[in-house]
């Protein structure tokens, strides 16, 4: 477990201070139920160095976001830092204020580059960095509008940038993003195709999302002369880069959605258009679980998990390597 102590500026990180090395979980859509305290549990049992929520966080009432947090704290443990992304739920106050909630589990992590809870990007570990973590907000409503990320927009110059960058530098890139594209459920892409295929033209390695209360995992998938954009509702077989559980870093995109942090789950959709993209799939009516995935990344490596804390058992993983 690492030990953080307070510092000017930021949190002292002293695990992987002087690591090529880190570990991190994600999960989205929690609430604050018994199999929420699990998926929690686990990531402090699971050592973790952060965990990084991608939206929809209490579901509870405006005003009310500290005594989720000491929620989170009581679970999770006081050494962990729980770093935020908005959702929808949170966005535009109607389940809690992302400000809020913001304040009461502020940002630990030395270097952060924009707008924590909204956009923003940080590399870890921070000395010795092997990947960045990139947090982005499409199509959620804030008080002041709603975020576009379309062709052209400075949002999408930003992700552009910040993916672009953390690639010439040699680091991994891992997007989060509360709402997916990709999706063999009950929604649509309601980010809008314009997201999907920025990510993978900027060679993103993995996009993270929740909303949908489902595990899914697509393929691989990248943009060729076969496949020249990713349609949403539709299934292009070239579009997929491998078929394997291990695959080489810049050969595709993968989309993982983990909306398993302990609301109910959704239905997946056997017979899905999209169906096909997906490597591995859970919801309500399929193998139902709760869990988190879990990412382990060194220089050369970079391992995901999803770990189950609650349900069926269901359980993924998959790698991406570096090199020929």
């Amino acid at each position: 477990m690492l030990i953080a102590a307070i510092a000017a500026g930021g949190w002292a990180w002293s695990r992987h201070a002087t690591s090529d090395r880190v570990s991190i979980a994600l999960a989205g859509d929690f609430g604050a139920s018994d199999r929420t305290a699990s998926v929690l549990q686990g990531m402090r049992a699971a050592g973790v160095d952060a965990t990084f929520a991608v939206g929809d966080l209490s579901y509870g009432v405006t005003g009310e976001e500290s005594s989720w947090c000491s929620f989170v704290t009581r679970h999770l443990g006081p050494d962990i830092p729980f770093e935020l992304l908005s959702g929808n739920h949170e966005s535009n106050d109607v389940n809690g204020s992302i400000d809020a909630f913001a304040r009461c589990l502020p940002n630990r992590l030395d270097g952060l580059v924009g707008t924590y809870g909204r956009e923003y990007y940080l590399d870890l570990p921070r000395d010795k960095p092997v990947v960045r973590l990139v947090m982005i907000s499409p199509q959620l409503t804030f008080p002041e509008g709603t975020w576009s990320y379309a062709v052209g927009s400075p949002r999408a110059a930003w992700t552009t940038a910040a993916i672009s960058s953390a690639r010439a530098a040699g680091l991994w890139t891992v997007v989060g993003m509360h709402i997916p594209c990709l999706n063999a459920g009950t929604r649509s892409c309601e980010v809008g195709a314009d997201v999907l295929n920025l990510l993978v033209a900027a060679g993103a390695d993995l996009v993270v999302s929740g909303h949908e209360h489902t595990y899914q995992r697509t393929f691989p998938l990248a943009q060729g002369a076969d496949c020249p954009t990713l349609v949403p509702g539709t299934y292009n077989r070239r579009c997929v880069a491998s078929t394997s559980e291990t695959s080489r870093q810049g050969s595709g995109t993968t989309f993982v959605t983990v909306g398993t942090g302990g609301a109910d789950l959704y239905a997946v959709k056997t017979d899905d258009p999209e169906g096909p993209y997906f490597a591995a799939i859970s919801g309500r009516n399929l193998r139902p679980t709760w869990g988190f995935l879990a990412l382990d990344i060194a220089t050369d490596r970079l391992s995901a998990r999803f770990v189950p804390t609650a349900g069926d058992g269901f359980t993924d993983a998959f790698t991406v390597t570096r090199g020929t």
